[in-house]
């Protein structure tokens, strides 16, 4: 049984839009609370993101459909899950401290539903897994239909500041940034390390649940693995003028590569041996068969890493860059190079944003093995069908092209594209249009967006796997939104509170 919210409140349970938030306070909390509670307060913006905020339910055990909210145990509420996910964005923190937060914070406890403190009365105390496992509810399409609501809500809190200032129009700024993995940096042989580290540690465990002996030192053996990577890794080829000296330590680091690999295969051997014993198993006990799963993959790592070695050290051959893989954890990262003054690599993902001129995020997409160029179209459609409003479109050099430009006049009234190389008169007269020219130079605003999501938690993804890493990005761009309501909101108060002092006789 889950239900959004109890709209009940207990006796010692103060109303969500009677919660006093401080004003004070520079932090984010209160900004990003306020952005919530005026999210709760409106009933037209509630009920819509409400309504979204039901199809967060968990899949079913055999992961056929999702599982029936009106049955079984009271599931956390997704109220409560939208209020720690994006507390956990905005503030960019980890589970642990997210953990404490939900538990001991009064005001971020008043916001979610909860009495002030834990007492008899209300006794909920979340714990870690309980906090993981409901975050990882959302999707990254439950998450952009929530951010279209609140980018609306946004839009008409500043049409009721200003009013004559306001544009219904939308201006949109594109640009992309690098998300980064959680990942090391990449060589053959730590990676053939972590493989082998894994393997070793599966079948390891698999045999000390059974009293099997085969791997009964399998610690061990991990341990000296890792020492071996070790060793090569401090092993420098000779820079010495001594055409004998630089040959012997040539056939030094090969020896150190071979001797490596050796062992390498011969922990791969065993691990095949282990794995067919486990796969009588595996047809009655799920649990072995996506253990089994597992060490598949690590496996088929460990082999390509150790092809590669051989090819490049003993070979000495060129890997393909194509055939690289910078992470066996996070497969979806790439080597992503810039030309950033001094950050000349990135391990991540690309993510384009679209700003309009309120600073509110419109959309956004993870660019896997997609260049800039290859995606302008495609994400102004995108925006364009969610908000009928948007006027124009600027970008940067980097996603210019003949194509783009013809196809996005047809999407936008105005396109703010500047063209890569030498201009022609046409192109002189189309970028010296005074329209071209103001928003051109409202463009390097986007900075600022990116900035922003870089502070709050979109510098490095901590989730993991493909479907994490887009989570993880989505779940930060509606925090974001919601901060930037609460920064509005925080800016209004402040001025209606301001104490006017009178002037002396």
């Amino acid at each position: 049984m889950r239900t959004v919210l109890n709209p009940q409140l207990t006796l010692t349970e103060t109303d969500i839009g009677a919660v006093r938030i401080s004003l004070k306070s520079r932090d984010d909390i209160p900004k990003l609370l306020l952005g919530l509670q005026h999210i709760y307060t409106h009933p037209e913006i509630r009920d819509g993101v409400f309504e979204i905020l039901k199809q967060v339910v968990p899949n079913k055990v055999d992961g056929k459909g999702k599982a029936r909210i009106s049955l079984g145990r009271p599931g956390m509420e997704q109220w409560r899950i939208l209020v720690l996910g994006t507390l956990r964005l905005c503030l960019n923190v980890d589970y642990d401290r997210l953990v404490d937060l939900a538990n001991y914070h009064v005001t971020i406890r008043q916001m979610m539903g909860h009495p002030g403190q834990i007492d008899e009365i209300d006794p909920t105390e979340y714990t870690l897994q309980t906090v993981k496992d409901n975050l990882r509810l959302f999707t990254p399409q439950i998450l952009g239909r929530i951010n279209e609501t609140v980018v609306r809500a946004g839009h008409e809190l500043v049409k009721k500041k200003d009013s004559r200032k306001y544009s219904a129009e939308l201006n949109a700024r594109v640009d992309s940034f690098v998300v980064e993995t959680n990942v090391h940096y990449p060589t053959d042989v730590n990676l053939l390390l972590d493989a082998i580290r894994k393997i070793v540690t599966i079948c390891g465990r698999a045999c000390a649940e059974r009293g099997w002996s085969e791997w009964r030192q399998y610690q061990h053996n991990a341990r000296a693995f890792k020492r071996k990577c070790h060793k090569i890794s401090k092993l420098k080829r000779s820079s010495g003028r001594d055409e004998a000296q630089r040959e012997a330590r040539n056939q030094e680091i090969q020896q150190a590569h071979r001797s490596y690999v050796e062992e390498a295969e011969g922990y791969l051997e065993r691990a095949r041996e282990t794995r067919a014993s486990l796969e009588k198993e595996a047809a009655t006990n799920l649990i072995v068969a996506i253990g089994l799963k597992e060490l598949d993959r690590f496996m088929q790592h460990a082999q390509r890493q150790i092809d590669q070695i051989r090819r490049r050290v003993l070979q000495c051959e060129t890997i393909p860059h194509e055939e690289k893989v910078f992470s066996i954890f996070e497969e979806h990262t790439e080597w992503i190079s810039k030309g950033k003054a001094g950050v000349p690599v990135e391990l991540g993902l690309k993510v384009a944003v679209v700003e309009d001129q309120h600073r509110f995020i419109l959309n956004h997409r993870v660019l896997e093995k997609t260049e800039d160029v290859e995606a302008a179209v495609s994400l102004i459609e995108e925006t364009q069908k969610r908000y009928a409003k948007l006027r124009s479109a600027s970008f940067d050099k980097g996603f210019h092209s003949p194509e783009n430009y013809t196809d996005l006049t047809k999407i936008v009234d105005l396109v703010v594209m500047p063209k890569k190389g030498k201009l022609s008169m046409q192109d002189i007269e189309r970028e010296s249009d005074p329209d071209f020219v103001s928003l051109r130079k409202q463009h390097a605003a986007v900075e600022s967006a990116i900035n922003a999501l870089e502070c709050h938690g979109l510098d490095r993804c901590l989730d993991h796997g493909i479907v994490g890493f887009k989570r993880y990005v989505a779940l930060a761009v509606l925090a974001r939104n919601v901060l930037r309501i609460g920064q509005i909101l925080h800016q209004q108060k402040r001025l209606r509170e301001r104490p006017s002092y009178r002037q002396a006789a």
